[in-house]
């Protein structure tokens, strides 16, 4: 047994047996003075520790967490892991002025990461999302979804979801695979655009499916990528080989694809930066979780973030990620994601740690394991610096070094 003692705030998140809405997001279930214990990888009791202490046998490792806080493991249910190069070049035009649709306009923007991502040999490409997984485990993310999408022809899509498979074989964070051939049209195909969505429905999805190398498969519906009706081409075949679905829907204009989440039942809606207040009652119909992406609007310095305040208000199970990628969102941070929640979206802290962890596990269909900390579930766990949750979004980008637990062990990076 392993058993973490002198926890001075325990966030449980206890109870989370769906997504969390409304006034429940503000529900963190907190202990203090707590105890967790361990075994086999998984939790076997949480609560105080004057009620666990006689279960803590004395040949059980203990590790003194100095009265900080203790919460579940972040979890980031959106991001781009897999890629090479950056586009830093990118990141000075539009500094001096360009747009991203215009950068994209001029070939750059996915493009350009395809381009190289295409050139990488695969054990390259896993050496650079090594790296950035590295990043996001020293913040304290333990699960993460991450996404092809910028190889957009069947070799390199696949090598890129066989380095997702790779880093989750060696462990030890848990990553979600998504097939997201449906990023933007590739050079080959721009005067045949019909023939790229056929390409992707009828013959890469059928075999990313039997391969079982993803088990989601998303399409960026906007207008520089796929309109709603390729979109649907796209999903609509992923559904019908059993994959499950994500969308990134509504970024730059409103009418760009989260109705047709609604629609097919998407797990997720992912930026709705500029989604109607009536879509929002259809996702909350069809039980689709929003992922807000507030990364990708401040690296664009964008002032239009997601309304999360009228999400909360109709009762939508919100979840906060990174969005993480070379270009819209070099940032692999969730505790700034937190703090950007908190100061551009109007989210209470609890708010945002509920968003980041067990709402973002049931986007993932992860909730019954992980996202909080409670009898039978893997012991995902980071304790911080501080004793207080509400630091994690209130020192903004403080260079924090949590201790972050995967099933139970330290993760040492």
């Amino acid at each position: 047994m392993i058993a973490i003692v002198n926890i001075g705030q325990l966030v449980t998140l206890f109870g989370a047996a769906r997504p969390r809405i409304g006034a429940e997001l503000n529900d963190l279930a907190i202990i203090n003075d707590a105890s967790l214990l361990i075994e086999d990888g998984r939790i076997s009791a949480a609560g105080p520790y004057s009620g666990l202490k006689p279960r803590i046998p004395d040949n059980a490792t203990i590790i003194d967490a100095n009265h900080r806080c203790v919460t579940p493991g972040i979890v980031d249910a959106h991001t781009h892991l897999v890629f090479a190069g950056n586009r830093a070049a990118e990141f000075e035009q539009r500094i001096a002025g360009a747009t991203y649709q215009q950068i994209a306009a001029a070939g750059g923007g996915i493009l350009r990461t395809v381009a190289l991502t295409r050139a990488a040999t695969e054990d390259e490409l896993l050496t650079a999302a090594r790296r950035h997984r590295d990043w996001m485990l020293r913040s304290g993310t333990t699960t993460l979804e991450a996404k092809s999408g910028y190889g957009l022809d069947r070799d390199t899509e696949l090598k890129m979801l066989r380095v997702i498979r790779r880093l989750n074989k060696e462990g030890p964070m848990r990553i979600v695979p998504t097939l997201l051939a449906a990023h933007t049209v590739p050079p080959e195909y721009k005067d045949r655009r019909a023939d790229y969505v056929r390409f992707v429905a009828e013959e890469l999805i059928p075999e990313v499916a039997k391969l079982g190398v993803a088990q989601y498969c998303d399409a960026f519906c906007d207008d520089h990528a796929f309109t709603v009706d390729e979109t649907r081409t796209v999903l609509t075949a992923a559904r019908g080989h059993g994959l499950k679905l994500r969308i990134h829907a509504e970024q730059f204009r409103s009418g760009t694809g989260a109705d047709l989440a609604a629609e097919l039942g998407a797990a997720t809606a992912d930026h709705l930066e500029t989604v109607t207040e009536e879509t929002l009652q259809h996702l909350r119909a069809a039980g689709t979780q929003p992922v807000l992406l507030p990364g990708s609007v401040f690296a664009l310095s964008r002032t239009q973030y997601p309304p999360a305040r009228k999400m909360i208000e109709a009762g939508l199970a919100i979840v906060l990620a990174t969005d993480f990628n070379p270009g819209s969102s070099p940032v692999p941070s969730m505790p700034f994601m937190l703090s950007l929640a908190c100061l551009q979206m109007r989210l209470s802290p609890a708010e945002a740690l509920t968003a980041a962890t067990i709402n973002a596990a049931h986007s993932l269909g992860l909730g019954g394991q992980i996202g909080s900390l409670e009898t039978g579930k893997q012991a995902d766990f980071v304790i911080h610096e501080f004793a207080d949750y509400r630091e994690l979004a209130y020192f903004i980008a403080a260079p924090m070094r949590p201790r972050v637990f995967i099933a139970g062990r330290e993760v040492s990076v």
